[in-house]
């Protein structure tokens, strides 16, 4: 089965900007990095070049590298030992604008990583790397190529690409945002949103439900992601330490978005006394620190910053978790013993966190990750920035018909100019040109230029 990506399109548009800057592709475990690169590379280049670190050709490679490096006293140094390299590892190599070079699971080699400002310097033809495990490049042995690299994320299907898969794209497509379409639309998509919201997006899983329509199966699959990503992620660390919390860090953080409503400002210490039920020592948080990190690096995890008191200026960063894949948040909420009511709500904010990260990555919202707000006795969803029209935006995210009374506060006392109600239960509909109750599963539809 072909899943279309959306970021194909972006591949697409470096190729043809020919910036001379690598491309450094990132994304967690599985979610189809190397499937998308191989088909972008063979439908729009004439020579492919695919090495991966962890496997033969990545080793074949380094002692092609090797070789071509080495030197003996009265001997002519080489002009460009990487050209001789790419032209030892492949006689068919050669350096133009219809050559491309994929260089996969780029963090198990430092030498290689260390590379890529030559890569983008020396050479004529095009390079990609990616790798699941980038966190690994912080290291010290690493030379991080600042300048020298454009990067693009892949996350799991997105609720659009999953349509498209299910092949309802064309329903959403015609679906109006505030119920002006057939009411049938909106009823068969919200179907297909509640199907999302089970399995997530990883390829894998969204394939195994289109063929069998089983969710205990596609639980099973995910569950076999996840345990592989676990795997995987312990053979870099350095500690037994770190090893033993690995495992308790997913859920403990599934915890935390079901305990702190109003979040908190050292997520460390709540995650320590989740893991420890006590306050935890020095050494504890600097590992769980380290695991947190590891897990953000990987797109597992992302942070979600406080807006207080309703005062745009007034940020705390970091004060919440939410999964980058809603099949992972579900399966760990599940886990934390949440009962169905609070799961539902927590990943529906959890879906509409992921569309404003994308805003955020596109310049059309402020901030680094996006924001919740707190405001008198209250709290509010998401607290929003437009970059488009400078205005301040409140999100309240319902499963059901309930308005929230901190969106209508805000709009009142005029901390916020517009006030989104995405919801499940609506067909959409406008108030006093201020306040868009849309249907949840129409957020990426969502636009914050209301005051254009």
């Amino acid at each position: 089965m072909d899943l279309k990506r959306d970021i194909y399109e972006k591949l697409v548009d470096w190729k043809r900007r020919d910036s001379g800057l690598v491309l450094e592709l990132e994304g967690a475990r599985q979610v189809g990095k190397t499937y998308i690169l191989n088909k972008f590379a063979s439908e729009n280049y004439q020579n492919y070049f695919y090495m991966n670190m962890l496997q033969a050709s990545g080793q074949d490679f380094l002692r092609c590298l090797s070789k071509v490096r080495e030197w003996e006293p009265g001997q002519p140094r080489r002009e460009h030992p990487l050209h001789d390299a790419f032209e030892l590892y492949d006689s068919r190599f050669s350096d133009d604008k219809n050559t491309i070079v994929v260089i996969d699971e780029i963090q198990e080699s430092a030498e290689v990583y260390s590379c890529i400002r030559q890569f983008a310097r020396e050479f004529q033809c095009h390079f990609i790397v990616t790798g699941s495990y980038l966190g690994k490049t912080l290291e010290r042995e690493y030379f991080l190529p600042a300048g020298d690299v454009e990067k693009l994320v892949l996350n799991s299907l997105s609720y659009e690409e999953f349509l498209y898969a299910a092949g309802k794209y064309e329903l959403y497509k015609e679906a109006e945002l505030y119920g002006g379409s057939d009411h049938r639309i909106y009823d068969e998509l919200k179907h297909w949103y509640e199907v999302y919201l089970r399995i997530g997006g990883y390829p894998a899983v969204v394939k195994k439900y289109l063929e069998t329509g089983d969710f205990a199966a596609c639980e099973e699959t995910l569950m076999q992601v996840v345990d592989v990503f676990i795997d995987e992620s312990s053979r870099y660390f350095n500690s037994v330490l770190d090893i033993s919390l690995f495992e308790q860090v997913l859920p403990a953080v599934a915890q935390t978005m079901v305990r702190e409503k109003k979040g908190t400002s050292d997520l460390v210490t709540e995650l320590s006394k989740i893991i420890y039920k006590e306050e935890s020592n020095r050494i504890t948080k600097k590992s769980i620190n380290y695991l947190l990190g590891w897990l953000y690096r990987s797109h597992i995890i992302g942070y979600c910053g406080k807006v207080n008191h309703g005062d745009r200026l007034d940020v705390t960063f970091n004060c919440r978790f939410y999964f980058r894949d809603i099949g992972i948040a579900q399966i760990f909420l599940r886990m934390s013993g949440a009962d169905a009511a609070t799961r539902a709500g927590i990943l529906n904010e959890n879906f509409v966190y992921l569309y404003l990260l994308e805003d955020i990555a596109k310049l059309q919202i402020a901030g680094v990750t996006p924001n919740f707000g707190t405001y008198k006795e209250g709290e509010i969803d998401f607290f929003v920035i437009s970059r488009i029209d400078d205005k301040a935006y409140g999100i309240e995210v319902k499963a059901g018909k309930s308005i929230g009374k901190t969106a209508n506060l805000l709009l009142k006392d005029e901390k916020v100019d517009y006030v989104y109600l995405l919801k499940g239960d609506t067909y959409g509909g406008v108030l006093d040109q201020v306040k868009y109750t849309v249907p949840i599963y129409l957020t990426g539809k969502v636009t914050f230029d209301k005051g254009i």
